[in-house]
C-alpha cells in the first residue's frame, strides 16, 4: 500500500481537504501532495523524542520560545494565502517557535526557528532530502535530522546572508550540540540516545 493518496483530477490538495479526513490517520501534505504518517513511529523514535523535547522544554522555561513535538501542524504558506488554500501542512517530531505571533490554535502558520526530524527507514528519503529543501524554502533557521540507529544528529544552519542551508555538522552519541538560535542550550546525545 502506497503512503501517497491519489490526487483526483491532480488538483492537489490543501489545508481545506487536510482539515475534513477523519480516518484516524495523521497526514502530512507536502505541495499539495499527501503522506500518510501511518503506522505510529517506533519505540526508540519515541522516547528520542521525549529526551530531546524535555531538554529543550526544561532549557526554555521562563524564555520566549515555545517547543512543541507531534503531532502538531506546521502550515507553509507559499505567499498570504488564507490557511484553507495553503498546500503545505507538517507535523515535525519537534518544533521550537520564538515568533508568537506565528502561533494559534491550529498549530504554527510559517516557519518556526528549529526543525527536528527523527528518521525511521520510513521516513529516511523525505527527512532527509525532501524536507530539508521544503524547510530551506520556507525559511526554518535550523534543521536537525536525528539517525536512532546510528546515533548521530546532523545539525543544518543557514548561511549568513543567504537563504540556503551550509554543510551540515555531525554530532555523535558522545557530544553535546549548541544553536545560535538558543544562546546557553547544551543538548546532552549521551541522553539522547542512551538505550
Amino acid at each position: 500500500m502506497s503512503n501517497v493518496v491519489q490526487l483526483e483530477d491532480n488538483k492537489g490538495f490543501t489545508y481545506r481537504d487536510y482539515v475534513q479526513w477523519d480516518d484516524n490517520q495523521r497526514w502530512e501534505l507536502i505541495d499539495g501532495t499527501a503522506f500518510n504518517m501511518t503506522p505510529a513511529p517506533s519505540r526508540k523514535h519515541q522516547k528520542i523524542s521525549a529526551e530531546l523535547t524535555r531538554q529543550l522544554s526544561n532549557f526554555l522555561i521562563d524564555k520566549n520560545c515555545e517547543v512543541y513535538a507531534a503531532p502538531f501542524d506546521v502550515r507553509f504558506p507559499e505567499h498570504e494565502e488564507p490557511d484553507n488554500e495553503i498546500k503545505t501542512v507538517v507535523q515535525p517530531d519537534i518544533s521550537v517557535i520564538c515568533e508568537k505571533e506565528k502561533l494559534d490554535d491550529k498549530g504554527c502558520r510559517g516557519a518556526p526557528d528549529l526543525i527536528i526530524e527523527i528518521v525511521s527507514h520510513l521516513t529516511a528519503r523525505k527527512d532527509m532530502k525532501d524536507k530539508l529543501f521544503l524547510y530551506e524554502r520556507h525559511g526554518v533557521k535550523e534543521y536537525w535530522v536525528v539517525h536512532p540507529e546510528e546515533k548521530i544528529l546532523m545539525q543544518h544552519n543557514r548561511e549568513k546572508n543567504t537563504n540556503r542551508y551550509g554543510r551540515a555538522s555531525i554530532f555523535s552519541d558522545d557530544e553535546s550540540v549548541h544553536t545560535d538560535i538558543l544562546p546557553g542550550l547544551t543538548i546532552d546525545l549521551a541522553l539522547v540516545f542512551k538505550e
